[in-house]
């Protein structure tokens, strides 16, 4: 098991050898020494990101791997999913298109709802980074990790797409979702009410401010233009994180939904207790 854990640990810090080269050289081409000395200061934040990242990779990954099994299973023998012979006479290009469309649809809603009460807790954490660097696309509770990869994942398998289309969307959508988290000014000019530019996207992360809880996409701009929560009026200066007193490092992180569930129980426990004990205070409510 552990020497499972280890490999899988290990492919996939080589796997993010390339992107991370390639979007160093990409910083330095449009920052120049802009962009080392941002990089210096994220050291920190870059730090608590990867480290997400490793616990991701040893528990998070095999438990969501048992659950999509598990789901895909169900979906399965129950007839759930539209018929695969649906998409048989469409080439495979296009099948990745409508994965990768489609997908970006499911997770614009998926995360709009991450934004309400209930699951901000957990998602904050993506938030909470003050120096976005492509390696906060990294960056994310377990919780929030298995929420997203089981609604996305299962809403394209109910419509029936072949398995090489669904990971060619997890491939797009990972890396793509990578690279708008740079910091980079680029808006993609008239492009940009297609795609989300690294602008567009940087934000959707500012901390207080107009602007803020807008451009939830991934990949299609469309989709926060068709549901009015698109704002790009240039690239984006204004602070980022959030204004929940999360705290430092990944144990912070990590504990900052727990501290949350726990804060509300106390508090509503201690209202329910004391309208018990004076019951004309229901009245005042």
């Amino acid at each position: 098991m552990f020497a499972e854990t280890w490999a899988a640990l290990a492919a996939a810090l080589t796997d993010l050898i390339w992107p991370a080269l390639g979007f160093a050289a990409l910083a330095l081409a449009v920052r120049g020494a802009t962009a080392l000395r941002t990089a210096r200061a994220a050291g920190g934040e870059v730090r608590t990101n990867l480290i997400l990242f490793v616990l991701d990779v040893a528990f998070v990954s095999p438990l969501l791997a048992l659950l999509l099994g598990a789901s895909g299973v169900l979906i399965q023998q129950n007839g759930w999913s539209l018929p695969t012979s649906l998409w048989a006479p469409l080439p495979t290009w296009a099948l990745i298109a409508i994965a990768v469309f489609v997908g970006d649809f499911v997770a614009y809603w998926r995360h709009r709802l991450e934004h309400t009460a209930a699951l901000w807790p957990t998602h904050a954490i993506h938030h909470s980074d003050t120096a976005m660097t492509w390696t906060t696309g990294l960056r994310f509770h377990p919780l929030n990790r298995l929420t997203t990869a089981l609604i996305d994942t299962t809403a394209l398998a109910l419509l029936g797409l072949p398995p090489a289309a669904l990971i060619a969307n997890n491939l797009v959508r990972h890396y793509y979702g990578l690279f708008i988290h740079m910091d980079l000014p680029w808006t993609y000019g008239p492009l940009g009410r297609v795609f989300v530019s690294p602008a567009m996207h940087r934000w959707h992360h500012i901390r207080d401010s107009e602007g803020a809880g807008v451009n939830f996409a991934t990949v299609f701009s469309l989709f926060d233009q068709a549901f009015r929560t698109y704002h790009t009026p240039g690239p984006c200066a204004a602070p980022l994180g959030v204004r929940d007193h999360i705290g430092h490092g990944a144990l912070a992180q990590l504990l900052w939904p727990v501290r949350v569930a726990l804060s509300y129980v106390l508090r509503h426990s201690g209202a329910t207790a004391g309208r018990t004990r004076n019951p004309g205070a229901n009245e005042a409510l």
